[in-house]
C-alpha cells in the first residue's frame, strides 16, 4: 500500500471516529445533578480510541473537529462549549496519547495513560472554569469558586467512565483501525 493510501485510510478512519463521537453525544446526554449545565456524554470514547490508535496529535485533531461540530450543531453554549471541550479533551488526549505511544502498548501503560489523562483534565479544567466560565456567564471569578469541587467531581466521573469503556473496547477496535 502506498503512503498516500495509508494516509487517506487513516484520515478516513479518524473521520469515522469523529462521526461516532458526534452520534454518541447526540444520543446520550445525562445532566450532572450537582451542576445541571454539565452533562455526561460518551463522545470522548471514540476520541480516546483515535488517540491510542494514531497518537496524541491525531487525538487533538479529532477533538477540534468534534468540538466545532458539536458546538455549532448541538450545543447551546456555542463558542464557550467549543473552547471548553478543546481544553478538556485536548489536555486529556495529549497526556494520555504521549504516555501510550511508543513500542510498548501494554494494558499497564494504557491504564497509566488513562489515569494520567483523567487527572490532567480534571486539574486543567479547574482554572479553565475559574476564568472562562466566569467570563462566559458574565460573573466574577469568585462566583465560580463554590462550583469548583463539583466541577472536579464531574470531570473525574466523566473521564473515569470514558476511560474505563475505552480500556475495555480499544484492543478489539484497534484491529480494524490498524488494517
Amino acid at each position: 500500500m502506498s503512503e498516500t493510501q495509508t494516509r487517506t485510510g487513516r484520515l478516513a478512519k479518524m473521520g469515522m471516529l469523529a462521526a461516532i463521537s458526534i452520534v454518541l453525544m447526540a444520543l446520550i446526554r445525562i445532566p450532572f445533578p450537582l451542576l445541571p449545565f454539565l452533562e455526561y456524554d460518551p463522545a470522548d470514547i471514540s476520541i480516546l480510541i483515535g488517540t491510542f490508535a494514531y497518537g496524541p496529535l491525531a487525538g487533538l485533531f479529532i477533538t477540534v473537529v468534534v468540538s466545532v461540530i458539536q458546538g455549532t450543531m448541538f450545543a447551546t453554549t456555542g463558542a464557550y462549549g467549543v473552547i471548553m471541550h478543546i481544553i478538556a479533551t485536548g489536555s486529556f488526549v495529549l497526556v494520555a496519547g504521549n504516555i501510550y505511544r511508543g513500542e510498548r502498548k501494554t494494558k499497564k501503560i494504557a491504564i497509566i495513560a488513562l489515569i494520567a489523562g483523567t487527572l490532567t483534565m480534571t486539574a486543567v479544567m479547574l482554572p479553565a472554569n475559574y476564568f472562562i466560565t466566569a467570563a462566559f456567564f458574565g460573573m466574577p471569578s469568585s462566583a465560580v469558586v463554590p462550583m469548583l469541587p463539583s466541577i472536579a467531581l464531574f470531570n473525574l466521573l466523566k473521564t473515569g467512565v470514558n476511560s474505563l469503556i475505552t480500556f475495555l473496547v480499544y484492543k478489539r477496535i484497534s484491529v480494524f483501525l490498524h488494517r
